[in-house]
């Protein structure tokens, strides 16, 4: 029997839904300032808490809060020959909580977040490879009793499949930082984030034959759950109308623990091997005793293939999503006191992060993501912004997966904010990403990845 059968058994959506702006396995878009302007590297606002932890040393004095929220909408297509595999996408309204506190040279912040991930995806009909090769893998196997049995068994296609695929996958993170003034024009900070991986995968794969009912079941539902923690460092200097930072994250090592609720890759024995042998016997063209031996040989085999290929994905199993190393650098200007602007850069070392299977050695490169974004002030109540955001991940054939894929992609953002009172901020902002076709010559045909994603969100800063 083939191993595509039984590496099916245990493949899960790993990469559920990357509805964000940011890395592999990282988000970048917490505060609405990113969605309306994208660079925000070189910031002292309350969303430096993420961005620029070291740029709360110029923050404004006392307390600040913020709160965000953002819902946002994806795709993720896969297309093979004329056949449309359509992967919804979806999160519900996802909130990120900014506190800050500054006195003098020193301050203290935080944020609350979804930071790696966060979503939904689902495919109502499965995904290709699934249905493609049980497909192909129940025929061979027929055909492979009809030859060795001389034509007396039945070369069995499946024409029917129920199949559908979902995951969820969040890492929820909640980080401090601590900033000091080292000089009048050199500030640090030193922090560190919680990060608690969630998610799950539930899936079926259904052969079925108009006549002979239903030939192979493959189902998989597993919870995952782990822990991780990131340190992070940042420096900023600021001089006059110049504004230059860096921020570095070092990589979260993450483990899940499975909680395996369902685990089942098997064939309807009866219809596919013991139904034929029974005919050969009937026939005198095996004994009795040789078609037994014929059917165990057959059973051993799958079900010590069952067991090698399942077992990552048994109860207690450990998968690993790393968080990778990221190094944030953005030099940021002020035109004049209404009109700045800010240029960033960030590299995510995808390679060195472990994931599951050690898929990241597939990967040519880290992610390489360019960022540029200007904010104009029209009055003392309302500020205009736009910006955008060039990702490239590296990726290859043997990264790609129908399970979890990646597309290349640019992103535009717009938006506004209105300061409603000296205390009161409302922020809202606008993004999309437009993705490049991923195409891939897969075993059984030529595949296509595509993605779409739009991000809307609202939010509000308040000073004490």
């Amino acid at each position: 029997m083939r191993k595509q059968l039984l590496i099916l058994a245990v493949m899960t959506i790993a990469s559920a839904a990357t509805v964000h702006a940011g890395g592999l396995m990282t988000n970048t878009n917490y505060h609405i300032a990113f969605d309306r302007m994208m660079a925000r590297g070189a910031t002292f606002d309350i969303d430096a808490a993420y961005s620029n932890p070291a740029g709360m040393a110029w923050a404004k004095e006392g307390w600040q809060l913020s709160l965000n929220f953002q819902k946002p909408w994806q795709n993720r297509d896969i297309k093979l020959g004329d056949t449309k595999y359509e992967g919804v996408a979806s999160a519900p309204i996802v909130p990120a909580l900014f506190a800050a506190y500054k006195h003098d040279r020193w301050a203290i912040s935080s944020m609350i977040g979804i930071v790696g991930s966060g979503g939904f995806v689902k495919y109502d009909d499965g995904v290709p490879m699934f249905n493609v090769l049980l497909g192909s893998t129940i025929t061979s196997l027929t055909k492979g009793l009809s030859d060795a049995t001389q034509g007396f068994a039945p070369v069995v296609t499946p024409d029917q499949f129920d199949s559908e695929m979902k995951g969820k996958q969040y890492i929820y993170g909640g980080q401090l930082n601590f900033t000091y003034k080292i000089l009048d024009c050199l500030s640090a900070a030193a922090g560190i984030r919680a990060n608690y991986y969630d998610g799950y995968y539930r899936g079926h794969v259904k052969a079925n034959h108009s006549t002979m009912g239903n030939l192979a079941n493959l189902s998989l539902d597993v919870d995952q759950k782990g822990w991780g923690f990131t340190p992070m460092i940042s420096v900023n200097y600021h001089q006059g109308p110049l504004t230059l930072t860096a921020r570095y994250e070092f990589r979260t090592k993450i483990e899940t623990k499975n909680e395996t609720n369902s685990l089942n890759a098997s064939l309807n024995s009866e219809q596919l091997i013991e139904a034929p042998l029974v005919q050969l016997v009937a026939a005198g063209a095996l004994s009795a005793e040789q078609a037994a031996g014929m059917a165990t040989q057959i059973k051993t085999t799958v079900e010590s293939g069952l067991a090698t290929y399942t077992a990552p994905y048994q109860d207690g199993a450990r998968t690993r999503y790393d968080m990778p190393a990221l190094l944030s650098v953005a030099v940021g200007y002020e035109f004049t006191p209404k009109l700045r602007a800010t240029l960033e850069y960030h590299f995510f070392d995808d390679k060195n992060a472990k994931m599951a299977n050690d898929r990241q050695n597939e990967l040519t490169h880290g992610t390489h993501e360019i960022l540029a974004g200007i904010e104009y002030d029209i009055n003392d109540k309302f500020t205009v912004s736009c910006g955008g955001q060039r990702t490239d991940y590296g990726l290859s054939d043997d990264y790609q997966q129908n399970t979890s894929f990646a597309c290349d992609s640019y992103s535009i953002g717009l938006g506004g904010a209105w300061n409603i009172n000296e205390k009161i901020r409302l922020n809202a902002g606008f993004f999309t990403s437009i993705y490049s076709d991923y195409e891939k010559q897969a075993s059984y045909g030529k595949e296509t990845y595509s993605r779409t994603n739009y991000v809307v969100g609202l939010g509000i800063d308040y000073r004490f």
